[in-house]
């Protein structure tokens, strides 16, 4: 039997740096990605990828406003956004590993599934929105949007103003049985891009696109769960996880249990809330609901993790 793992990849990680944002910048990004988890394919394991879509629906949702100040373009509903990010970036992918996997001789079908995750419409987010999205605007412009399309601002520490949504917790994959039906048939499944696109049940299974954004790392550890896969992979910037990062007592960490992470989260010293905190949270719920094992490293040493080499092991 082959064991099934859930991949969640950032969206960072289709970025190397400042320099290199274009398409095809990121297309190389995920082909060196891709490779990693061909190796892992090749000791076979069956697979299903996340990742994240940050930069790149900031990227869309840039030229739409710039098309709106200067052609007068309708702009780009930010749900709609997440569904066009999932498709250049499962296209991406996609690609890179099916060109990955004809060379190493594996006929091993891929799929991208433009996916939507359920959320509460009560979910205490939306009273709340917290996460910045879009371009800096100056004061009246805010106002205006804030006024005239219900948007929520903020001022971003004296940088200008900026449109803030909900981060809702995921509750259901809408597309599951769908993923679940590829997996079976032996595909590689690219899904919950960006988290998934975050719809809300409207009354009677009527889903309806809702601007928020989904953690990727939680959708990714939901989705883990729902088609029980025997590891949960975050492929982040880092190698290992470390406590008291940045600090002289700094530590990498080989491994830890559920106890020692749901521990180190607590104190809430140790892992950023905008970075490592939730991958670790999204872990913690992956191991409470019946995961065996999760890993956190970066894509260059996913191989060498798996072998136990490198990484963060964390286990019940």
């Amino acid at each position: 039997m082959s064991k099934l793992a859930v991949i969640a990849i950032g969206g960072n990680s289709l970025i190397k740096d400042e320099k290199h944002k274009t398409v095809e910048d990121q297309y190389q990004a995920a082909k060196e990605t891709t490779f990693h988890i061909a190796d892992m394919i090749e000791q076979g394991w069956n697979v299903a990828i996340g990742h994240g879509n940050g930069p790149q629906v900031g990227f869309i949702l840039r030229r739409s406003e710039i098309a709106a100040k200067a052609e007068g373009m309708h702009e780009v509903p930010l749900d709609v956004c997440g569904a066009d990010s999932q498709g250049a970036i499962g296209y991406a992918l996609q690609q890179t590993l099916q060109n990955e996997l004809h060379r190493r001789g594996i006929g091993k079908p891929v799929a991208t599934v433009v996916t939507q995750v359920l959320v509460d419409k009560n979910d205490p987010a939306f009273k709340n929105p917290s996460k910045p999205i879009g371009s800096f605007m100056d004061e009246a412009e805010a106002k205006h949007r804030e006024t005239d399309m219900g948007w929520s601002v903020v001022e971003d520490a004296g940088r200008g103003w900026r449109r803030v949504v909900a981060s809702p917790l995921p509750k259901e994959v809408v597309e599951l049985e769908a993923v679940k039906t590829l997996i079976d048939a032996g595909s590689v499944v690219i899904t919950v891009g960006g988290g998934g696109i975050p719809v809300i049940d409207a009354g009677d299974h009527e889903y309806q696109g809702v601007a928020a954004v989904i953690d990727k790392d939680f959708a990714s550890s939901l989705l883990a769960r729902l088609i029980e896969a025997d590891l949960f992979l975050i492929s982040t910037a880092v190698e290992k996880v470390a406590i008291n990062f940045g600090k002289p007592d700094q530590k990498w960490l080989d491994k830890m249990t559920l106890a020692e992470a749901k521990q180190y989260l607590a104190e809430g010293i140790h892992f950023a809330k905008g970075s490592m905190a939730p991958k670790i949270q999204a872990i913690i719920w992956f191991l409470e609901n019946g995961g065996k094992q999760a890993l956190i490293t970066n894509p260059e040493n996913i191989g060498r993790a798996l072998k136990g080499e490198t990484g963060t092991l964390i286990v019940p």
